[in-house]
């Protein structure tokens, strides 16, 4: 008997609970245990994309002033052309992480995952809503938010009250 919320993956052949989606960039199912990493590994990559953008901008910047003087160097034109280059790549990664996330976060608030979305089995009506601190917790596996975006722990199952809990 397959519980509710579970998917088979046809990637890796896992039966996986709240199965969210086979993720190819960690050869892994996100799912319930471990959908908390999945959204960190998203929020500290879009972190440290922001943080590398805003020195590529600042190197560059530097680096203006020297073309202007010294035009004919070959190595100045040419690292002008790859930090122009990195930071079209910088931008493109921080748009669809930051697009990722969000709709992340969107699934976690409608307590939904993305399979359920694609599919509208959704059945709104017969389950009831929960707050987003509740779904949250879940995800996570603690109720202090502080701790949600350690990425040095374990994470523990919440016990949630009989209404909000998911029956075989």
């Amino acid at each position: 008997m397959r519980p509710k919320r579970s998917h088979h993956c046809s990637r890796c052949g896992h039966c996986v609970r709240r199965m969210d989606h086979h993720c190819p960039w960690i050869n892994n199912c996100v799912g319930e245990d471990n959908h908390w990493l999945f959204l960190q590994l998203c929020f500290y990559t879009e972190l440290l994309t922001s943080y590398a953008l805003m020195f590529s901008f600042c190197h560059y910047y530097y680096f203006l002033p020297l073309k202007k003087r010294n035009l004919d160097l070959f190595v100045v034109r040419h690292e002008l052309a790859i930090m122009r280059l990195a930071a079209f790549m910088g931008i493109t990664m921080l748009v669809g992480i930051t697009g990722l996330f969000y709709t992340q976060l969107i699934g976690i608030i409608t307590d939904t995952t993305s399979i359920e979305k694609m599919s509208n089995c959704c059945e709104e009506i017969s389950r009831p809503r929960k707050p987003w601190q509740q779904t949250f917790s879940e995800v996570f596996g603690t109720r202090w938010k502080i701790l949600w975006f350690i990425p040095f722990r374990q994470r523990q199952p919440l016990r949630v009250p009989y209404h909000f809990a998911n029956h075989v």
